[in-house]
């Protein structure tokens, strides 16, 4: 069974991919099934969900920016309505929700996660596409040290990246009643498999971001900073 647990649809606003073409790529890389984790809604993966049968899983799900970072509610039914990081983990776990770190070590402030916030974390995203390989190394380590499940996401912005990281389960029999159980079950036998994001994509969600914040004086914006940042700086900034 492969998942990919991290997936960005048209209404994050750094992403252009619809609903039925993401569901479409999905499966026509093999895939089990996804996580629908848009930036601030769950929406698209309301939408998503009713995609969901016996022989492919839709999860709602969403990443929600906080003070600390990112951290990702999985198997929601109702929006987040906070940003700040103890309130969202109460709210994802007042809906029977998963609470999720992704991508640990890259653009959250180690100095702002509290005991209280690592205490309540219940899976630790072990491998992240869009993530350098030593991000996912201290990714893997911390799961490790606090003995915590891993599941890998592409973080996927566009619909060439899905499927770019996959959870692959063994030995189980994965349905909508118990994938919960099992991706929340560090006993379980799965393997993190994926290549890292090439830089076009992060390009591309980047332009596409800042033409929606800011519109065609984003644009402008995004291609004057290339000369001045360089290609890596960029990276950084926009490729979550």
């Amino acid at each position: 069974m492969q998942f990919d647990f991290h997936i960005h649809s048209m209404y994050s606003y750094d992403s252009i991919s619809k609903i039925p073409d993401i569901i479409k790529r999905a499966r026509m890389k093999g895939l089990s099934g996804i996580a629908i984790t848009d930036h601030e809604t769950i929406k698209g993966a309301k939408i998503a969900e009713k995609y969901s049968n016996d022989d492919f899983i839709v999860i709602v799900g969403c990443e929600i920016n906080t003070e600390m970072g990112d951290i990702i509610g999985l198997f929601l039914n109702e929006e987040i309505k906070s940003r700040k990081s103890l309130s969202v983990i109460d709210e994802i776990k007042g809906q029977e929700g998963t609470v999720v770190l992704p991508h640990p070590f890259r653009g959250h402030k180690w100095n702002l996660i509290s005991s209280d916030i690592l205490e309540n974390i219940r899976i630790i995203e072990g491998f992240n596409s869009r993530s350098e390989k030593e991000e996912n190394l201290n990714a893997i380590q911390l799961a490790e040290k606090r003995k915590l499940p891993m599941i890998s996401g592409s973080d996927a912005h566009l619909i060439q990246e899905i499927g770019n990281a996959m959870t692959i389960f063994y030995d189980v029999e994965l349905n909508n009643d118990n994938i919960r159980k099992i991706i929340t079950n560090n006993k379980i036998n799965r393997e993190l498999n994926g290549v890292e994001t090439s830089i076009y994509p992060k390009l591309i969600s980047s332009y596409v971001g800042a033409i929606d914040k800011r519109g065609l004086y984003g644009f402008f914006e995004r291609s004057i900073s290339l000369p001045y940042k360089g290609i890596n700086k960029i990276i950084r900034d926009y490729k979550k």
